[in-house]
């Protein structure tokens, strides 16, 4: 955490800041190890503070284990306290996340005698090369999620809804160490699979469907994310191909994915390859994202991508195929480049899984 702390430091000098003020939950988390969403994290060029309220004090002092000041303050307080330590440190211009700052927030901020810079994406850049430990929590929650989804099989059947199925699934994940979903599960059969991102409802599982399964499991804040889709039964022969086409272009994609590749240029392998067999139409969503302390990270792989995949940033491959009133098909790994190639996280089959 203190390298991280001094690497922003110099990201803030040379940009005439003198502090940057960090309020996302994530950030907070990544900066000084505190994982409740309630704080304020201030950085100076001298001083490093952590403002909370009395609930959350002995879990701050654990958590920050002195690598800052940790200060008490109830909500009305907070922004006083802030306000005080800026001046102590004699800050003229601070960043902040303006991602994530509402209006009213920034309004209130405002009045401090303090020039504000928007600076969040310097703030969160840090995070998109994610260092040694970081991959490690990544992998055990894959695995998790590996472990579960197999379990989870196991389980269910024609005649539960979607619903119920994805209470057996969060129930799975957690027994086997997730200390949280990833996101709300997207456990979609038969015409719902043509939603990318389908709700999950009351809608029973029936013979016949393709179900698409989209999940992760968490460890340590950090976020994992797949996709599997089986079948209940016997499918019929457009459903088998529009998954065999799925499953050739991800692997296509995957084997394109290398240090240096674009992720436009990513994307368009596998875009390209589903436009071919005559399905382009119904693939209208990216190729992939990064994932870590949040689900949906940069970079982005996409046919609009500005991205380059480097060493040490995560990424998603999920092409997909959807019918409107039939079905649906998504096949999701989430990988990390690396200096050669990458490692994929998911250790589950890809072949078409009838239960």
């Amino acid at each position: 955490m203190k390298q991280r702390i001094e690497a922003l430091r110099i990201s803030l000098a040379a940009s005439s800041l003198d502090a940057a003020l960090i309020t996302s939950k994530e950030n907070i988390r990544y900066y000084s190890g505190f994982t409740s969403s309630d704080g304020i994290f201030l950085v100076t060029l001298k001083n490093t503070y952590l403002v909370t309220d009395f609930r959350y004090m002995i879990q701050a002092k654990a958590q920050t284990k002195g690598l800052c000041e940790v200060v008490e303050a109830g909500f009305s307080d907070q922004l006083d306290r802030i306000r005080g330590f800026l001046a102590a440190d004699g800050c003229k211009r601070a960043a902040f996340e303006d991602g994530v700052m509402t209006v009213g927030e920034f309004h209130a901020y405002q009045a401090m005698p303090v020039e504000w810079v928007a600076f969040g994406d310097a703030i969160s850049l840090p995070r998109l090369h994610k260092s040694k430990e970081e991959i490690e929590n990544l992998q055990a929650a894959q695995r998790i999620a590996d472990k579960s989804f197999l379990e989870w099989l196991g389980r269910i059947s024609a005649g539960m809804t979607e619903l119920e199925a994805t209470a057996e699934l969060n129930y799975v994940c957690a027994k086997n160490g997730s200390e949280a979903p990833s996101f709300d599960p997207i456990i979609a059969g038969g015409p719902n699979g043509a939603m990318p991102h389908a709700v999950p409802g009351e809608r029973k599982l029936q013979k016949g469907d393709l179900v698409v399964a989209d999940f992760g499991c968490m460890v340590n804040g950090y976020h994992s994310d797949m996709t599997r889709t089986f079948a209940i039964g016997n499918v019929d022969e457009q459903s088998k191909e529009i998954y065999q086409i799925v499953q050739t272009a991800q692997q296509m994609a995957l084997d394109a994915l290398t240090n240096g590749v674009s992720g436009k240029a990513l994307d368009a392998v596998a875009r390209d390859y589903i436009a071919a067999k005559g399905y382009g139409a119904q693939f209208g969503h990216g190729l992939g994202h990064g994932f870590g302390l949040q689900i949906h990270e940069p970079p982005r792989a996409s046919f609009t991508s500005i991205d380059t995949l480097t060493s040490g940033m995560t990424i998603t491959v999920e092409p997909g195929i959807y019918l409107d009133g039939k079905c649906g098909v998504r096949i999701e790994d989430c990988c990390v480049v690396t200096d050669d190639g990458y490692l994929n996280f998911v250790g589950l089959t890809k072949e078409l899984i009838t239960i």
